[in-house]
């Protein structure tokens, strides 16, 4: 049963290995993330997030931005998640012990 293990685990590797060889270089200018507009013509949010950022909130820090401003809402979701998750692990590690009655 390890083999099958074995085996699922080096064909995820394989996997990722894979697709890691198609992504475009580090710095890479022309990668299609870091132009001012996608292939279909449209504007790349995050170059329009790095060029608004500050005058947009007035904030200087363009992660608090995009996290607290353009992405609020998915933001919060995200964090309700994350919170209730928290809570249930919470509620699952320090719940009281039953006693047991048929001793007496």
């Amino acid at each position: 049963m390890k083999w099958i293990n074995f085996l699922l685990l080096a064909a995820f590797l394989g996997l990722m290995l894979y697709a890691a060889a198609g992504l475009p270089g580090r710095a890479d200018l022309n990668a299609p993330f870091n132009r001012d507009f996608s292939p279909a013509g449209t504007p790349n949010a995050a170059n329009y997030y790095i060029h608004n950022a500050y005058k947009d909130a007035h904030t200087p820090n363009i992660v608090t931005v995009v996290l607290a401003d353009y992405r609020g809402y998915d933001t919060l979701g995200e964090e309700t998640v994350i919170l209730t998750a928290g809570l249930i692990c919470f509620l699952i590690l320090f719940r009281p012990e039953k006693k047991n009655h048929a001793t007496v």
